[in-house]
């Protein structure tokens, strides 16, 4: 059986879920092996995400693993046999392969949650406002690299899953362009907000003991909650979060910003109040 060369995030994830199964049934990868008829290097490559593995092999497995948990095993086996090409394989080869798996990931994604402290997410960032975030990258882009950027950022808007996004005053006030590109951002989120899918909060300035600053994220729902993933953007790139520990205290943390910010309707009336000033 071919390698696979550089497997997605999403075959990554699928792999790294079965070795989870294994070690909570306390087998090694030998004993795996011997239970499937296989050898422990099929096993190993099946847990690194270099081979698929078959709906039949899958379940074997979770039942040897003693896994009862038939939504999260019929989940499993959904990414185990699917085949889906989306609209961003167009960018694979032009983009760095962890935004084609933003992209797989938005797509199968049940709801997302998001805390934006110092940007406007990207999800609701106007072509002017991306470009600019773009175009100030350390070290710089090309103008084509820019472009393609650009594209990728809002053929992801393309979404209607539930969203409920916590912005910051200082994102909303931060000017990473001109006025006009300011302005135009605000009128965009106050559209976006309006549609039944989304949920616009926002975190103002005068709030009191709000010690959360420093955490954006993503919180991104997944058929079932143990395939939850947190996404973060670091200095490096970004990072994809599935530790069950990790996926709790940001489902925490997200119900204490969103239970510290405004109410939908205030939200609105501040953004407006913010585009007056413009």
């Amino acid at each position: 059986m071919v390698l696979r060369r550089e497997p997605t995030a999403r075959q990554l994830r699928l792999a790294t879920e079965l070795r989870r199964l294994r070690e909570a049934a306390g087998l090694s990868a030998t004993e795996a092996a011997a239970l499937l008829g296989v050898g422990r290097v099929q096993i190993s490559h099946i847990e690194s995400g270099l081979t698929g593995v078959s709906e039949q092999r899958l379940r074997r497995l979770a039942s040897h693993y003693a896994c009862t948990d038939s939504e999260f095993i019929d989940a499993l086996v959904s990414m185990a046999i699917d085949r889906t090409r989306g609209w961003w394989e167009e960018f694979r080869g032009l983009l760095p392969t962890s935004f084609l798996d933003l992209s797989e990931l938005d797509h199968h994604s049940t709801f997302r949650n998001e805390v934006a402290i110092l940007y406007v997410p990207g999800l609701l960032q106007t072509k002017d406002y991306a470009r600019a975030v773009f175009s100030d990258r350390i070290p710089e882009l090309t103008e084509e690299e820019i472009e393609l950027r650009v594209r990728h950022r809002l053929a992801r808007q393309e979404i209607t899953i539930p969203y409920e996004v916590v912005i910051h005053e200082a994102a909303l006030r931060i000017r990473v362009s001109d006025r006009a590109v300011a302005r135009a951002q605000l009128d965009r989120i106050l559209e976006v907000s309006e549609a039944d899918h989304m949920t616009v909060r926002v975190i103002p300035f005068d709030l009191d003991g709000f010690t959360r600053a420093g955490n954006s994220m993503s919180y991104v729902g997944g058929p079932v909650p143990k395939l939850d993933t947190v996404v973060r953007d670091t200095p490096l790139g970004t990072v994809l979060i599935d530790s069950e520990a990790q996926l709790s205290a940001s489902r925490t943390g997200f119900r204490r910003v969103e239970a510290a910010s405004l109410s939908p309707q205030q939200s609105r009336e501040l953004i407006h109040k913010l585009a007056k000033e413009l």
